[in-house]
């Protein structure tokens, strides 16, 4: 399955798919992207403050406390894409905007998706979860997630479509019931290879070590699913039968052509024969031993 165009154009209007981490073999090699080189030192005093101009510092320096307290108390700052943000700003003003019901934070920088289309977007992504929330459900242990927040680092704070982790695996939930470092699988529903999720979303998960990474790319009609070997994102290929398998988390099968054309029995199908092989059979027997 071939990749993205070296130098195809990207979301961000200051960067090129040349500058993406990409291998002379195909793969993502991970490493600090020049957004989180600058954005790093911003904040390193910054924890829990948004960046400011120089006349509100200005200001905030030579005025009493009592109007900076009014005006923390006030939360009149909305979230807005494009925002520079450290996470726990973000965090501030996303809670404060209730009717906001999906906004990321990826590389310091706010993210607020456009309204969903059905075919485009939301029937695939409802394929997406059923065939994993089927997957979860005959494998005890793998925990399933649907629009979830989680916090990768204090800079990437994200909302995958959907994604899968070992409930003793490298994430954890926090005591306010997020998801804390990194699943070992996500799954994004983009519209093409220029979509954020085949670049700077790539690289932020590549860098927090997500092991698997499926791109459905809807209107490209391809699947991209990752796997992360020896430091880079490689792609998983599909079969002679158009299944790719993945590795991670055995017995998980996906027919590619029936997510592409809207077949949720054929996908189904196709899972329940990986559900049937020796290999997930295994796989649930260790994950039994170690719960």
């Amino acid at each position: 399955m071939g990749l993205l165009s070296a130098c195809a154009p990207v979301v961000s209007g200051t960067e090129s798919a040349c500058d993406s981490p990409l291998s002379s073999q195909g793969g993502f090699v991970r490493g600090q992207s020049a957004a989180y080189d600058s954005i790093g030192s911003c904040y390193q005093n910054a924890e829990d403050m948004s960046l400011i101009s120089s006349e509100e510092e200005q200001h905030m320096t030579t005025t009493t406390v009592q109007p900076i307290q009014i005006r923390a108390a006030k939360n009149s700052r909305p979230l807005e894409s494009g925002d520079r943000l450290t996470r726990a700003e973000f965090e501030r003003r996303y809670a404060a905007m209730p009717h906001i019901k999906k906004a990321e934070l990826i590389e310091g920088e706010v993210h607020m998706p456009s309204p969903v289309h059905h075919v485009s977007h939301g029937k695939p992504h409802a394929h997406l979860l059923v065939w994993l929330g089927t997957y979860s459900a005959s494998t005890p242990g793998v925990d399933l997630g649907d629009n979830v927040t989680v916090r990768l680092d204090q800079i990437n704070e994200v909302q995958p479509d959907a994604l899968l982790r070992f409930e003793r695996g490298q994430s954890r939930l926090s005591e306010d019931d997020y998801i804390e470092g990194s699943p070992e699988l996500i799954a994004e529903v983009a519209s093409s290879s220029a979509a954020i999720d085949l670049h700077r979303k790539l690289r932020v998960y590549l860098r927090s070590d997500v092991q698997e990474y499926l791109v459905c790319r809807t209107l490209d009609e391809r699947v991209d699913w990752f796997e992360l070997r020896e430091g880079e994102y490689a792609p998983l290929e599909a079969d002679a039968q158009g299944t790719i398998r993945s590795r991670v988390f055995p017995g998980l099968w996906l027919a590619v052509r029936p997510l592409l054309a809207g077949d949720l029995a054929a996908m189904l199908a196709e899972l329940q024969r990986g559900l049937a092989t020796e290999e997930h059979a295994a796989f649930v027997g260790k994950l039994q031993c170690e719960s």
